[in-house]
Parts: C-alpha cells; structure tokens; sequence
C-alpha cells in the first residue's frame, strides 16, 4: 500500500503573499500611499482581508514590505574589508529607498508610523530591528579581521547609513548615483576609524542647562 502523499501547504501560502505584494504595489502607482486601503488591496488579490492581517498588522506594514524589505533582509555578503562592505550597505540602502514605489510611498508610511505609538514600536523591532542585524553583521566581520578594536554603536552606524541616504533622496532630493554611495560609505568609515561612535551615546533625553553666571 503506497504511504499517502504529503500535503504541501507552503506554495498556496506562497502565492496568496506574492498576490498580496503585488496588489499593493499596483495599486500604489495607481491611486498612490493617501488613496492605498487594506480592503483595495484584498479585492485586488482576490483574496479576504483575513489572509492580509494574518501576515500584517496593519497597511503601514503591507506597503513597507512591498515596497522596501521584509523581515528576511540579509546583510550584503562579505567583500573583504570593512570599506567594502560598507559600500555593499549603502549601495542596498540607497536601492531600497530610491526605488519608485518606494520613494513615492515613504513619506506618507513615515508620517502614519509617526502618529501611531503602537504601530512605530512594532515597526522599530521588527523592521529597524533587522537592519540593525545587518549592521552588526557587517562590523563584527569588521572587529574579526581587526579593522576595528571593538564593537561600535550599531545604532549609530545604522542611523548614518540610512540618515545620509534619506537625506539626500528626500530632503535634498538630489540623485543618489555610485559617486555618492562611495562618498557615504567613505563618510561612515571616517567617522568609525575617527573613534566617533566607538561606544553607546550616553542619555541626552534631558538637555543639561548651562548654569548662570
């Protein structure tokens, strides 16, 4: 008697995710971030609205896996030296924010997340928590070849990383081309080999005031 054949449940799970990020990011070059709704997105799947918030807590969190990374990001491979790798990071960085979807989206996601406390928490440990992951991998493989004595802030290095890019796309929106990836990645490494961010910041929530003369 042949042993029944096993029951393969992932491909399906798989299809209804594609459908899912492929709706969102359609519908976003249609009607954009402000007009984008959880409700649009499953009709347009063809699929219930309890499929997307079994995988998603909210829209903030459909369209940023739609349009930056999900929760599977990887660090860059290691090139070698920690200048190396440092431009492999930027370059990823840069890729992801100046992507279309992506750079049409962001604005209104970062404003959403801004408003939401709930939302931002989630957001920080799941999403930022894992780019975070990625810098830290790419300085441990940095204290390992002894181009660093020890571990830096990584969420520092992280936040100079996507500061600068976010920047210059979105505040200075200036083209962000091979010349400023390797400017960027050049400006992280000075300051790591500077000692400019060896160690934790010390709390600055509160601002100590100068005493009076």
């Amino acid at each position: 008697m042949q042993e029944p054949a096993p029951r393969v449940g992932r491909p399906r799970q798989s299809r209804v995710d594609a459908a899912i990020i492929q709706a969102t990011r359609e519908l976003l070059a249609e009607v954009g971030y402000a007009g984008l709704t959880v409700d649009g997105i499953a009709a347009r799947a063809g699929i219930g609205k309890a499929a997307i918030y079994r995988r998603y807590a909210s829209k903030v969190e459909v369209v940023f896996v739609a349009v930056v990374h999900d929760v599977t990001l990887e660090p860059p491979a290691d090139a070698g030296s920690l200048e190396r790798d440092l431009v492999e990071l930027a370059q990823d960085i840069v890729a992801h924010l100046s992507a279309p979807a992506a750079y049409s989206a962001l604005p209104g996601l970062l404003a959403d997340i801004a408003a939401d406390p709930v939302a931002a928490q989630r957001f920080g440990v799941t999403y930022v928590g894992r780019e975070q992951a990625c810098v830290a991998e790419v300085l441990h493989r940095a204290v390992r070849r002894g181009e660093l004595t020890e571990l830096p802030d990584v969420p520092m290095v992280h936040a100079l990383l996507l500061g600068g890019a976010f920047t210059w796309l979105f505040v200075l929106r200036r083209p962000a081309d091979e010349h400023f990836v390797r400017q960027l990645a050049g400006a992280v490494l000075a300051a790591l080999w500077g000692e400019g961010v060896t160690a934790p910041l010390a709390d600055v929530s509160t601002p100590t005031r100068p005493r009076s003369e």
